[in-house]
Formats: structure tokens, C-alpha cells, sequence
């Protein structure tokens, strides 16, 4: 991946920390777990990615069984926290992490036009 598209896609996941409140750790990953860029601390990014993925794909999964359309987002809420996963097209994923703090609301509101914008990079 060019440089320029890297840094454009970090330059997003430093955009979402710094608009919604609680986000701590975010990452770009293929469809199959690859990684493409992460904004994480103590989190290791390649086992996030390659988490994120499946929790992605047993979602498609899930979403086609039951006939409810193209699955948008895996959301997941812990005991201190939240894991959101958004699908990217069909070849990629956004996962972010949130504190117990995070507005999921706002999250969603910003993740969107993030994920066409996301789109937009990683199909160049």
C-alpha cells in the first residue's frame, strides 16, 4: 500500500478518536484479517485485525442466513467497553474500541461517512 493512502487511512482513525468521545484504539483491516493501519495503544493491532475479521464474517454469515440484507456493523458491548466493527465494501473492515465512556451514538454518526471515505482510499 502507498504511503500516502496509509497515512490517509491513519489520518481517519485519528479523526474518529479525536471526534468521539471514548474511542481508544482503532484499525483498518482486509476482509481476511490482514492489516492495513492501526491507532492502538496497548492493544496488539494484528490480533485485532485478524479478530475483527472473523467476528465480521460470522455476522455476514449470520446476516445471509436470515435474509436481512448486507451486513453494515458487528457491534459488541464488554463489561468496560465496546468492540464496533464496520464492514468496508465487501474486502475491507474498520474495528474501533471504546471505554466504558464511549458515546456509541456519536461513534455511528462519525464511522459512516468514515467507512465511504475509507472506501474511497483503499480502492485506489
Amino acid at each position: 500500500m502507498d504511503d500516502g493512502v496509509k497515512g490517509s487511512v491513519l489520518g481517519e482513525l485519528h479523526a474518529l478518536r479525536d471526534q468521539v468521545t471514548g474511542v481508544t484504539d482503532s484499525a483498518v483491516a482486509s476482509a481476511d484479517g490482514l492489516l492495513i493501519a492501526a491507532d492502538t495503544g496497548d492493544v496488539r493491532p494484528d490480533v485485532l485485525a485478524a479478530m475483527a475479521a472473523a467476528a465480521l464474517g460470522l455476522g455476514k454469515s449470520t446476516a445471509d442466513e436470515v435474509g436481512m440484507g448486507e451486513l453494515r456493523e458487528v457491534v459488541t458491548r464488554c463489561q468496560s467497553g465496546h468492540i464496533a466493527i464496520y464492514a468496508i465494501d465487501r474486502t475491507c473492515l474498520l474495528v474501533v474500541l471504546g471505554d466504558e465512556g464511549l458515546d456509541i451514538a456519536r461513534l455511528h454518526l462519525q464511522s459512516r461517512p468514515a467507512v465511504t471515505r475509507l472506501a474511497g482510499l483503499l480502492a485506489a
